[in-house]
C-alpha cells in the first residue's frame, strides 16, 4: 500500500475526524473521549497512514524518556482503546492492522479537512425526551433552559453528558459489575499478593454502594489468566459491565489504571490512570470507586460518600503486611491461616490504629479454631478480642460485625446477638457474599428456611462461580431438607469444580436421605479420592453390610488416624448407623462440652431418626433453639 503523506491539522477517515494538533477525535462532529496516551498513538499512526510503525517508534514518540511506565502494557492498552472507540476488529480491521513482530499500520484512506466541522448540538443526533428518567428520579427538560444545556455541553464535551444522561439511564442501565483481577505489571511473581490485594480492596470499596451489585473476589479470581472474551465472562458472572486494569508499584509509588467496559456490547465506556503514594492507597481506591459509580449513573448516598471519602492514611509497611495476610488467608487451609495471622499481627504492630488488620486477625483465629488447627477456647477468645478492637477503631466495619455474628452463632449460642450482628454487617456491606451465606446458614438453622434460601441466593448472585459459595448453597438446601434442589446445585458446583470433596460429601448425604445407597456411596468415595487406601476399605465395608458398615468403618479409621473426633462427629456417625442411644449419649456430652455443631441440631437431617425422642426434644429446649 502506498504511503499517504498527511500534513494538515485536521484529517478525516471513515466517520471520524482527527485534529493532529490537539489529538481530539470526533465522530459526526461529536467529541469521542480518548485518553491522552492512546490519542497520541492514534495521531502518530494516522500521520504515517499506510506505513508500518514499529512498537519501538510508538513508545519513543508517545512515552519518550518516562521511566515509571511499563511501555509494553501501556501500548497494548492504548491499541485496545483505539480499536474500542473506532469500533474496529483486530481480526478483520477497517482502520488499524497489526503486523506480528513488526508493528502497526493505519490502513484506512485519510483525507484533509479544509475547515473544521461544526460541533453538533446534542439535540441533533439524539433529542432528549421532555421527561427523561434517570434511575428513580425524573429530569424535566423545559425550552427555557435549552441554551444553558448547549452552553454546558460545549464547555465540558457532549460525550460525558451523553453517557451520563442517556447511555446509563436507558432501558438497560448498568446495575452490576465485576472487577477482573488487576494485572501485575511488575513482572515479579513475588508482587502478586499486591495486585491481588488491590483487586480485593477495589471490590470492597465498590461493594459499599448498595445500588450496585459487585461480584465477589472469589468468583472473579478464576479469570485471572483467562483469554476468554469479556462478554462471555460477563454472561457467566451475570453482570452488565466489567472493570479491568493494571497495577504497578515502584518504590513508594503506585499506579493503577482502570477501564470500564459495557460487557453487553463490549463497548469501552471509561478509562483512567492514577498515581499515588503507597500511604494514600486506600484514598486512591475510594476515588476510583466513586468515579466508577459516576460513570454507571449511580448517585451515591451521603453515607456511601462518607464511607468512601473518610479513609485515613495507613502506614505503608502495615498495609503491605495486611495484603500479604489476605493473600495467605485466601489459601483456606491451616497453614495459610497461621501465616496470615503472622502478617496481620505485623500490620497492627506497625500501625495499631489499622482496623482491617484486626478484622483479619479475628477471621484467622476463628478459622483456626473451626478447622481444629488451634485450641478452640484460646482461638475463639482471641478472635472476639480482635473483632471488638476492630469495631472500636472502625464502628462501620462489616467484617468485624460479621465475625461477632459468627462467634455468637457457633461459639456463644446467643441466637439473638448473632442475628443482630449479621443484619448490621449486611447493612454496612450489602455486597459481601460471605456474610449473606453465613446469615443464610444461621436462618435455616433457626428454621427460617425461606429467609435462609433467599439470603443464599443473594450470596450466589454475588459470588456465582466460586467453589465455597456453590458448595454452601448445596449445604443450605440440605439443611432445609430440599434434597432434590441440593442435588441439582451439587451437580452444578461439580461442573465448575470437579474436585470439590466437600460438595461430593454433601451430595452423598442427600442421596443417602433419599434412600439412594449406590449413588450415595459413589459420592462419598469421590470425596475421599485423595485417600485411596481408606476409600478402598470403606468400599469393602459397604459391599459387605451397606451404609451402616461404611459409617462404622469411617469412625474406626478416624480413631486409628487420630483424626479430630468430637462428640458431635460421633453422634452423627451413630445416627447414620441407627444407634439412637449412643447418638443421644454423645449429643448430651457435646452439650456439656459446649461443642461446635449443636447450633444445627434443630434442622440437621442426620438427626431425623431421633427427633421425636424425648431426650432429643429436651436437648433442643436446653439450647433454646
Amino acid at each position: 500500500m502506498a504511503t499517504q503523506s498527511v500534513s494538515p491539522a485536521l484529517v478525516r477517515f471513515g466517520d471520524y475526524e482527527l485534529d493532529l494538533r490537539t489529538a481530539e477525535l470526533r465522530r459526526h462532529g461529536v467529541l469521542v473521549k480518548l485518553q491522552p496516551q492512546p490519542a497520541k498513538v492514534l495521531v502518530t499512526l494516522v500521520s504515517r497512514a499506510g506505513e508500518v510503525v514499529s512498537r519501538q517508534d510508538l513508545v519513543e514518540q508517545v512515552w519518550g524518556s518516562q521511566t515509571f511506565v511499563d511501555f509494553e502494557q501501556g501500548l497494548n492498552f492504548a491499541i485496545r482503546q483505539i480499536r474500542s472507540v473506532l469500533e474496529d476488529d483486530a481480526e478483520h480491521p477497517r482502520y488499524l492492522e497489526t503486523l506480528p513482530k513488526r508493528g502497526y499500520r493505519f490502513t484506512a484512506p485519510v483525507s484533509e479537512v479544509t475547515a473544521p466541522t461544526e460541533v453538533q448540538s446534542p439535540a441533533t443526533p439524539t433529542p432528549l425526551p421532555r421527561t427523561h428518567k434517570l434511575g428513580s428520579r425524573y429530569i424535566l427538560v423545559f425550552p427555557g433552559i435549552a441554551a444553558l444545556a448547549v452552553t454546558i455541553t460545549l464547555a465540558i464535551g457532549w460525550e460525558p453528558l451523553h453517557k451520563r444522561f442517556w447511555s446509563t439511564s436507558n432501558k438497560h442501565p448498568i446495575e452490576s459489575l465485576a472487577v477482573l483481577p488487576l494485572h501485575n505489571l511488575s513482572q515479579d511473581p513475588e508482587q502478586e499478593y499486591f495486585s491481588e490485594g488491590m483487586t480485593d480492596e477495589l471490590i470492597t470499596d465498590l461493594a459499599k454502594i448498595a445500588r450496585l451489585r459487585v461480584i465477589s473476589h472469589t468468583s472473579v479470581n478464576r479469570y485471572k489468566e483467562t483469554k476468554r472474551p469479556l462478554p462471555e465472562i460477563a454472561q457467566e458472572l451475570g453482570v452488565d459491565a466489567v472493570i479491568e486494569g493494571t497495577v504497578l508499584r515502584s518504590g513508594d509509588r503506585v499506579r493503577i489504571t482502570a477501564q470500564l467496559i459495557d460487557a453487553r456490547t463490549d463497548r469501552h465506556l471509561w478509562a483512567e490512570s492514577y498515581e499515588r503514594s503507597v500511604k494514600d492507597i486506600f484514598a486512591l481506591q475510594g476515588e476510583v470507586a466513586k468515579q466508577i459509580a459516576t460513570q454507571v449513573g449511580i448517585n451515591l448516598t451521603t453515607g456511601e460518600q462518607a464511607r468512601l471519602a473518610n479513609i485515613p492514611a495507613v502506614d505503608p509497611a502495615a498495609h503491605e503486611a495486611y495484603l500479604k495476610g489476605n493473600f495467605y488467608w485466601n489459601q483456606l487451609n491451616c497453614t495459610g491461616y497461621k501465616k496470615a495471622l503472622e502478617y496481620f499481627q505485623q500490620a497492627v504492630a506497625k500501625d495499631p490504629s489499622f482496623a482491617p488488620a484486626y478484622s483479619g486477625m479475628a477471621d484467622s483465629y476463628f478459622n483456626l479454631a473451626d478447622e481444629r488447627c488451634w485450641p478452640e477456647d484460646d482461638a475463639f477468645a482471641k478472635s472476639k478480642a480482635a473483632a471488638l478492637k476492630a469495631l472500636e477503631l472502625d464502628p462501620g466495619s462489616a467484617d468485624a460485625h460479621a465475625q461477632l455474628g459468627e462467634l455468637a452463632f457457633y461459639r456463644e449460642w446467643d441466637w439473638a446477638k448473632a442475628e443482630k450482628e449479621f443484619t448490621e454487617a449486611i447493612e454496612l456491606d450489602p455486597n459481601d457474599a460471605g456474610i449473606h451465606a453465613s446469615y443464610a446458614i444461621y436462618l435455616v438453622s433457626m428454621s427460617k428456611q425461606e429467609q435462609g434460601l433467599s439470603e443464599m441466593r443473594k450470596a450466589h448472585e454475588l459470588d456465582p462461580v466460586s467453589e465455597a459459595t456453590n458448595m454452601m448453597f448445596t449445604y443450605v438446601f440440605y439443611l432445609a431438607h430440599e434434597y432434590d434442589q441440593a442435588i441439582d446445585q451439587a451437580k452444578k458446583t461439580l461442573e465448575l469444580h470437579p474436585g470439590s470433596a466437600a460438595t461430593y460429601y454433601w451430595l452423598g448425604q442427600c442421596y443417602e436421605k433419599k434412600g439412594l445407597s449406590e449413588e450415595a456411596i459413589a459420592a462419598y468415595l469421590k470425596a475421599m479420592s485423595g485417600l485411596p487406601d481408606e476409600a478402598a476399605r470403606l468400599r469393602t465395608a459397604y459391599q459387605r453390610h451397606g451404609l451402616p458398615a461404611f459409617w462404622e468403618e469411617d469412625l474406626q479409621w478416624r480413631k486409628r488416624e487420630n483424626k479430630p473426633l468430637d462428640p458431635v462427629v460421633e453422634a452423627m456417625t451413630y445416627s447414620h448407623t441407627g444407634d439412637k442411644d449412643k447418638a443421644l449419649e454423645r449429643l448430651n456430652l457435646a452439650y456439656q462440652q459446649h461443642s461446635d455443631g449443636l447450633q444445627f441440631l434443630k434442622v440437621e437431617p442426620v438427626y431425623d431418626g431421633v427427633r421425636d425422642d424425648p431426650r432429643f426434644k429436651d436437648l433442643v429446649a436446653r439450647l433454646q433453639l
